[in-house]
């Protein structure tokens, strides 16, 4: 009997990561294989961040058990190095009931986590403590020009009002590092030996298309109403959720700040810039399988 296999269903923003997920595991469970899907949206995360990530209904999922979706309140951080070891629990109970686990997501530093053998830099629970005490009684700006002094290409890296992000990266400077980004080893180790990463690929004119239509839904299908009650359930409050690429600007929209044609606009322009990104990361993977969209399930597995 083979062992269980880990599959990373991987690629930008609106190539069809969640629909290919669904039809390999579709195709591996009628073959015998109980496959679940594993979730690494770092937005999919968060309960209620439903339109804004287009995240799959519980009746889009076809009765295939889905993991790590809605664990998160908008509140709430959600970190890599908090996701991974729950990531990987995930997994590891999949292939202990004999089934592959799917990781699907453009989360690159999330999936990376779980896919190689990833290292994150070291916490100190005492020197944040007053790290957060100087922010509280300082501000923002003068931590951020101790970092900039201190790390210029790490501060270079970090938003300079992101309190959270410049107080981490400050942590790990005091401990002895040079950076504060998890890092990967020089020839990326897979961490679990029997894995397949397969990459969607849409040509660029394409996918802006797709992507700007996928966010003028968002907003005929509601955003603005999800984002006004997320609002009341503490968004706000959320280091990370309230940033989303799509809340930031429906938050933007409610204020006044933004009208909504602007809003979608900068929406726009953000989600394709991140998409940039999302394919030069995964274009990194060593062995990644790059694949058009709408790929059949079926010729996948028969590799």
């Amino acid at each position: 009997m083979t062992s269980p296999r880990l599959w990373a269903v991987v690629g930008a923003t609106g190539t069809g990561k969640s629909d290919l997920a669904l039809d390999l595991a579709e195709r591996l469970r009628a073959r015998g294989n109980p496959a679940e899907i594993v979730n690494a949206d770092a937005m999919q995360l968060y309960r209620g961040m439903d339109i804004g990530t287009a995240k799959l209904s519980v009746e889009e999922r076809r009765g295939i058990p889905h993991h790590l979706f809605d664990v998160r309140e908008v509140a709430e951080e959600a970190a890599v190095a908090w996701y991974q070891p729950l990531a990987r629990a995930a997994i590891a109970d999949i292939h202990a009931r004999g089934g592959d686990a799917i990781l699907v997501g453009g989360s690159g530093l999330y999936v990376s986590s779980v896919v190689f053998d990833f290292r994150f830099p070291p916490r100190d629970r005492a020197i944040r403590a007053r790290l957060e005490r100087e922010l509280d009684q300082l501000g923002t700006g003068v931590l951020f020009d101790r970092l900039r002094s201190a790390d210029p290409e790490t501060a270079e890296r970090v938003d300079p009002r992101n309190g959270r992000r410049i107080v981490r990266a400050l942590e790990v400077l005091e401990q002895g590092s040079t950076t504060h980004r998890a890092t990967l080893p020089p020839a990326p180790v897979l961490w679990h030996p029997s894995s397949r990463l397969i990459g969607l690929h849409v040509e660029r004119a394409e996918l802006v298309q797709r992507l700007d239509a996928r966010v003028e839904r968002m907003w005929a299908t509601g955003l603005v109403d999800e984002v006004s009650h997320l609002r009341e359930v503490g968004l706000e409050r959320g280091a990370t959720a309230s940033r989303a690429i799509g809340y930031a600007q429906a938050l933007g929209q409610l204020d006044g700040r933004l009208t909504q044609e602007e809003a979608i606009a900068e929406t726009q322009a953000l989600t394709r810039r991140y998409a940039r990104r999302q394919v030069s990361w995964f274009k990194r993977y060593p062995e990644l399988e790059q694949l058009p969209p709408m790929s059949d399930a079926g010729a996948i597995i028969d590799l």
